[in-house]
């Protein structure tokens, strides 16, 4: 695990990367990493190259100390190329993904409260995607999350992307799926990012990005203003160096073609791609880039 030190503390022009922590717990692919009370959860993925049965461990990395310990929870769900969302400042809930023989659009979650995982119930009114895996899960609030990406088995994916409202009610330990009207363009190892969108009374808008050979973002989902809950800024200090780093460049119109599989973080008005794998290359398709996506509109996309 490594974070990138921004120009002045890395002592050059450019960022550098420094490494915060080193443990073979953290080593694994195809797995989620959300933070929730300070900590970053880590569940499930695949431990090795080549491996096919995910991991059923949950893994809890404290940034204060630096130290990463294995969960000892009951009932963690086996699960691989899943995503998860932090609710109520205690659940943590895992969507779909891979559990070693078939896709799965189940919630389960883990109240941090009791140490304990819980398999949610699905609501009479469910009508829950085919299978998911690969998808991404975007929290609009404790009771609401937007889930996009491809559903079902190879033989039986649509042509196109879905998009799913998921409900959660947290008292009943229940959750209920909901098929938005509107499709996407085919994607699977796609990240999504909640930003607002510019102007005097700004929204908020889902992007998708990536999972497919397009290079353009997608909007998922649009918010007036006022409909999501505006949250306080995160790192700050972050978001002003980013700024002066765009600022000092020349952006592009284009973003990364083909790229899937890589990391998104939402700093302000950006979204920070990073890492991930390459469609367009035959050879060395691991990526080591990073992208910044900026929303203001006084600013040139890169």
């Amino acid at each position: 695990m490594a974070v990138a030190v921004p120009p002045g503390r890395a002592g050059g022009s450019g960022w550098a990367w420094r490494p915060v922590a080193q443990d073979a717990l953290l080593a694994r692919a195809f797995h989620s990493c959300t933070e929730l009370q300070g900590r970053l959860y880590l569940v499930g993925g695949l431990l090795a190259g080549g491996a096919r049965e995910p991991s059923s461990d949950t893994v809890v990395f404290d940034p204060a100390g630096g130290q990463a310990v294995r969960l000892g929870a009951r009932g963690s769900p086996q699960r691989s190329h899943h995503d998860a969302a932090p609710v109520g400042g205690r659940w943590l809930c895992v969507v779909g993904g891979w559990d070693g023989s078939r896709r799965l659009a189940t919630v389960a979650a883990l109240d941090t409260e009791r140490g304990v995982w819980e398999a949610w119930t699905a609501t009479p009114s469910n009508c829950p995607p085919a299978g998911l895996s690969s998808h991404t899960c975007t929290r609009l609030s404790d009771r609401e999350l937007r889930v996009a990406g491809r559903e079902g088995s190879i033989r039986t994916q649509r042509r196109y992307g879905s998009i799913y409202t998921l409900r959660l009610d947290p008292n009943a330990r229940s959750y209920c799926y909901k098929e938005e009207g509107c499709h996407t363009v085919s994607r699977s190892g796609h990240c999504a990012a909640l930003l607002q969108t510019p102007g005097p009374h700004p929204g908020h808008q889902l992007l998708l990005f990536g999972g497919c050979n397009s290079a353009e973002p997608e909007v998922a989902g649009l918010w007036s203003h006022g409909k999501i809950k505006e949250e306080p800024p995160v790192a700050p200090h972050l978001m002003e160096q980013l700024a002066r780093l765009v600022s000092s460049g020349q952006g592009s119109r284009q973003g990364p073609q083909g790229l899937r599989h890589h990391s998104c973080s939402v700093v302000g008005p950006f979204a920070v791609l990073f890492g991930g794998e390459t469609l367009t290359r035959a050879r060395d398709t691991i990526c080591n880039d990073l992208y910044i996506y900026d929303t203001r509109e006084s600013q040139t996309n890169g």
